[in-house]
């Protein structure tokens, strides 16, 4: 079972501009989010049966117009995935970043899902 319906639905409450896997459309407003697997942890068994779970980490980026706009919803974000039931788990803390090409603030953080 794949996380990423929830997932939308939850960043999608927050942003108004919507959630895109990897990159938004051109054109998206502002606010939005972008998300991308980024890694997730194996589970290997001694035997040769295969893990009824799956994890994988997910890192939420949040595209704004201004720094504190965008360090506001990533933390809205962050309660979101803590209070849904998305057996999500926070993996770090939002880090600040800036995209020279869109001229747009940003916040990163990553969470951990299994499913």
């Amino acid at each position: 079972m794949s996380i990423e319906p929830q997932l939308v639905t939850v960043l999608s409450g927050i942003v108004s501009g919507g959630a895109f896997p990897d990159i938004a459309p051109a054109g998206t407003a502002l606010p939005y989010c972008t998300y991308q697997q980024v890694s997730g942890t194996p589970v290997n068994y001694l035997g040769a049966e295969s893990s009824d779970k799956k994890s994988s980490r997910i890192q939420v980026n949040v595209w704004s117009a201004t720094r504190a706009q965008a360090m506001t919803l990533i933390r809205q974000i962050e309660d979101a995935i803590v209070k849904a039931p998305l057996f999500g788990m926070v993996e770090g803390g939002a880090i600040a970043t800036y995209d020279d090409v869109t001229k747009t603030r940003g916040a990163m953080q990553d969470f951990s899902f299994w499913a």
